[in-house]
């Protein structure tokens, strides 16, 4: 038969532990001495132990209540822990989260998934955009965190993990071998302008193959093997891969996972900034990909 424990009963017996009486702990609970002994009756005779040595003066544990009163306080804490979290209006409110479209997947839904857990009622609005406009956004107050992308991490900003910069084409595809090489970067992503520099410097020629700023319409772009990218190492989409170019592509440089407003004061916001913490150090942590050259 299943028996459960009730919370004002925990809290009851936790009270006359704390204050050494029914008496102080009626006074504490705002309860009459009659319903906290009715109470502790009620908890012995659910779990048929004697909790209370009576004998003396005053009220004593016996070996039982004080084994329960550890569990007791550990319930009751919980208790009130998730009371407070889920109608505290204290965690109530909406958090700008902006990140660039390259590093959502796969860190970010586990983020959210997590935060919303534990706060669920405050929402986190997801912007996606590239690094450039991320931080106008956030110097001009638009956004409360973001991260970026970037080969030098600024003051003031924190560094969460640094990734390789690869060179990515179609599963299978061909197109790293054209010359001019097709490049399917987006106008305003952070990574064309040294794309640009690595292959004038290794004096590749090259054109474009899609003026977008939609990602979607350059990894279509590129799954169908009509041009190449730089995207960091562990954000690929499944349909395009790294490009085994056996050294005729100039190496890219290694690029840094950047946080910006990690360091806002408050619960939640230390919440969120600590999962993302969490999640790209766990992802630094796994091994860096090899591409056999």
């Amino acid at each position: 038969m299943i028996r459960n424990l009730d919370i004002t009963t925990l809290r009851s017996f936790v009270a006359v532990a704390d204050s050494g009486g029914v008496t102080r702990a009626a006074g504490i609970l705002h309860l009459t001495q009659s319903a906290v002994s009715m109470q502790l009756k009620r908890l012995e005779e659910l779990l048929g132990l004697e909790l209370l040595d009576r004998s003396g003066r005053g009220v004593a544990l016996t070996a039982s209540g004080e084994q329960m009163l550890a569990y007791a306080r550990r319930m009751v804490a919980l208790n009130d822990e998730v009371i407070a979290r889920l109608t505290d209006q204290a965690f109530e409110g909406e958090i700008v989260l902006g990140v660039p479209h390259d590093i959502v997947y796969p860190a970010i839904p586990r983020v959210l998934q997590q935060f919303n857990a534990a706060f669920p009622r405050v929402k986190v609005q997801l912007l996606t955009l590239n690094t450039s406009f991320l931080k106008q956004k956030f110097s001009r107050g638009e956004c409360d965190m973001i991260l970026t992308t970037e080969a030098e991490v600024p003051p003031g900003a924190e560094k969460l993990a640094t990734k390789e910069l690869l060179w990515v084409g179609a599963i299978g595809g061909m197109a790293w071998r054209k010359r001019p090489l097709d490049l399917a970067q987006a106008r305003n992503c952070i990574f064309r302008p040294m794309v640009l520099r690595a292959l004038d410097a290794a004096g590749i020629e090259w054109s474009t193959a899609v003026d977008s700023d939609s990602d979607r319409t350059l990894e279509a772009t590129v799954s169908a093997d009509l041009g190449v990218l730089a995207l960091l190492e562990g954000t690929l989409p499944p349909h395009l891969e790294p490009v085994r170019h056996d050294g005729t592509l100039p190496d890219l440089p290694a690029h840094h996972i950047v946080l910006y407003g990690g360091d806002t004061k408050g619960e939640v916001h230390q919440a969120l900034s600590a999962l993302l913490r969490n999640v790209f150090a766990e992802t630094q942590a796994k091994p860096r990909l090899k591409i056999a050259g």
